[in-house]
């Protein structure tokens, strides 16, 4: 794993295409903002987690009005998914 320090509106590239840039820092949390292209996906890691659960286990909640990512929260590719 490669392990980088930035700060605030410091960026880094990946691949010529996909820029991650510091947004903000307040307390523990670092905010990030995404730009890639439209094609690539951009998940958080718990949505990412569960979007495969889904796709290799069937539905993601058995439960009647539960909403999860199967539902289209942060599913968008390309789009950023705050925290």
């Amino acid at each position: 794993m490669l392990v980088l320090s930035r700060k605030k509106n410091e960026s880094i590239v990946i691949n010529n295409d996909i820029t991650i840039v510091v947004v903000e820092i307040r307390g523990d949390k670092v905010r990030l903002g995404v730009e890639a292209p439209k094609e690539v996906p951009v998940h958080r890691r718990e949505v990412y987690d569960a979007i495969h659960r889904a796709n290799s286990n069937g539905p993601l909640s058995s439960e009647p009005g539960k909403k999860g990512p199967a539902s289209g929260e942060g599913t968008t590719p390309g789009a950023s998914t705050a925290s």
